[in-house]
């Protein structure tokens, strides 16, 4: 039987099987909001604390190293992703992020190896996978209406299921940043520099590529592919005016995305805005940011 939109591989029915009843329970009892009492809100609300981290952290290095442009065709080659996993009777949410990695990991491999400057590398995976995703829903008309999802995303179906996934994607990605932080900051300044001083650049920019292509996969999901690039930038670009170091950056730009998130999703699920919870993450976090731009001129006065 085919494995659509909502089938589930037997990875992931495996990973549903863990109860996570007493977590929901939990978000609910401490935030005493009628609206948190539904378990598809109790379910984002974890989902966007798993995930606020990750971009923050993630969004830190976009911001240093100029990689906003990356992480736009990794997020657009959600439709070509789509597309395959339809079309191959897989899982989307596999397909996705399986091809998501393989284009991260494409553009940094030919990045080494052509003449040719960064942004065209990009540029030339973002117009082949945004062609190609095109091309199949419009030869496939059915495919359209199960893309058109990922435009704008929807953390109010998160399961219990990508939950998991997103907690393990945490605990990697979080290990990986508490080992090679400084290292990534070292590489992104001056790779030549870090090589010499026996730092494994090429390891560390292959596996940040792969980690970001996953926590660009998840964002979709939540704020869909218009809006996945600042999930990843306003929190850091705020962090950026606000600290006065590298690593109270990282810290700043967790405290911007994890409030903002919360305050995005509670918001929006009030009656008197009833507005969807993506876009409403990002205007928090760009009030965050008019802020924090107002920090750094008081600073330089």
């Amino acid at each position: 039987m085919p494995v659509g939109l909502t089938g589930e591989t037997p990875v992931l029915r495996e990973a549903a099987m863990i109860d996570l009843t007493f977590l929901f329970d939990a978000v609910g009892q401490a935030i005493p909001l009628k609206i948190m009492q539904l378990e598809f809100m109790q379910r984002a609300f974890v989902a966007v604390l798993l995930l606020a981290p990750m971009c923050a952290a993630m969004g830190v290095q976009v911001v240093n190293f100029r990689m906003s442009f990356f992480s736009e065709a990794v997020s657009h080659s959600a439709f070509a992703g789509v597309a395959i996993g339809l079309l191959a009777a897989l899982d989307v949410r596999l397909s996705m992020v399986g091809l998501a990695m393989a284009i991260g990991l494409l553009i940094t491999a030919v990045g080494k190896r052509s003449s040719l400057s960064l942004d065209t590398i990009i540029g030339v995976f973002f117009a082949a996978v945004v062609a190609f995703g095109l091309a199949v829903t419009r030869h496939y008309r059915h495919v359209i209406r199960d893309t058109q999802m990922f435009l704008y995303g929807n953390i109010l179906t998160v399961g219990p299921e990508e939950i998991l996934w997103e907690a393990l994607l945490l605990i990697v990605l979080m290990g990986f940043q508490f080992i090679g932080y400084n290292r990534l900051l070292y590489v992104g300044f001056n790779p030549v520099l870090a090589t010499a001083h026996r730092v494994r650049t090429r390891a560390y920019q292959y596996i940040y590529a792969a980690l970001l292509a996953m926590v660009v996969m998840f964002s979709v999901w939540t704020v869909g592919v218009f809006l996945v690039t600042a999930m990843l930038v306003v929190p850091a670009a705020s962090a950026r005016n606000l600290a006065r170091s590298a690593g109270s950056m990282f810290w700043w730009a967790i405290v911007v995305s994890v409030t903002s998130s919360v305050a995005g999703l509670l918001i929006s699920a009030q009656p008197w805005a009833d507005t969807a919870a993506g876009p409403t993450i990002i205007l928090c976090a760009c009030l965050w940011f008019a802020g924090s731009a107002v920090v750094a001129r008081l600073r330089k006065a």
